[in-house]
């Protein structure tokens, strides 16, 4: 999930928050396809294609807005689908959660070992394709829209084209990590599958490792997971406390844990290339 976000935020300028969005129609979608009795995988694989779909549904709106305020058109979505989760009623079965929910049948067998192989052969996928795209023609021309779109349209680059083709890239990978989570986690319901907690993971995720760097989302991803193990006694005030370490690390490093590192790389490179001094 961070991968993505920081392929949408890092590397082409999308700050994008509605990835609860892709999570909880993945989870639903995994939920559904189980509940008419269809192998999970299917379920797996249909919660990321109607991530991508979404993304691509709601694509032309979004996109006409910059900046701010497409993070602003973003950061609503979620909740528009909470709210409409909320008032759909199940189809057979109690209720789970606190509104709507569904869980997740046939699923009885699955091992924690199967899940971890699940996720890890979904993550690195998602960290090999965006590594091979990143170093081709679409790599240089989502840099160039991050830098400046305007710029890069009148040199000739597809802004909305290329702006799809990431958005629906991360949608397809974030959806495929929601329904893997959903899963793990046996049910679905709107108010954790909306949760702006999402936003607020991945984020911290991309931004103490690195926008903009490979190896960034994979180092945030292991000091948050420590964080949420440290800070679980703490119920609600552990996302207080995460967002004060990600302020925090903003200011002391704002490029990140990788940032930091490149620059103390670059220092010890200028010293070992400067002249010694010369005796007086």
């Amino acid at each position: 999930m961070a991968n993505m976000w920081n392929l949408l935020a890092g590397y082409s300028g999308l700050v994008s928050l509605c990835q609860p969005a892709f999570i909880g129609l993945a989870g639903y979608s995994l939920a559904v396809v189980t509940w008419v009795n269809l192998p999970f995988s299917l379920g797996i694989v249909g919660g990321g294609l109607m991530a991508a779909l979404f993304a691509l549904a709601i694509s032309a709106p979004l996109f006409r807005l910059r900046g701010l305020y497409f993070a602003i058109g973003t950061l609503v979505i979620p909740e528009a689908l909470r709210t409409l989760f909320l008032l759909w009623k199940p189809v057979g079965g109690e209720l789970q959660g606190r509104g709507a929910g569904y869980v997740i049948k046939g699923i009885a067998g699955v091992t924690m070992t199967e899940l971890y192989w699940l996720a890890l052969v979904v993550g690195m996928a998602s960290i090999v394709l965006m590594r091979l795209l990143l170093s081709t023609r679409f790599g240089l021309g989502i840099s160039a829209i991050r830098d400046n779109d305007r710029t890069a349209a009148s040199s000739g680059v597809d802004v909305f084209r290329l702006k799809l083709y990431a958005f629906i890239m991360a949608a397809f990978f974030t959806g495929l990590s929601g329904a893997v989570f959903y899963l793990y986690q046996g049910y679905v319901e709107p108010t954790s599958a909306f949760s702006v907690r999402w936003t607020m993971i991945v984020i911290l995720c991309t931004v103490i490792g690195g926008m903009g760097t490979e190896a960034g989302p994979i180092a945030g991803t292991v000091v948050v997971l420590f964080l949420n193990f440290l800070l679980a006694r703490y119920g609600g005030v552990s996302l207080l406390i995460q967002g004060a370490v990600l302020v925090s690390i903003m200011i002391l490093a704002p490029r990140g844990m990788m940032g930091f590192v490149s620059q103390l790389r670059a220092a010890g490179t200028r010293r070992q290339r400067a002249p010694p001094l010369s005796p007086t």
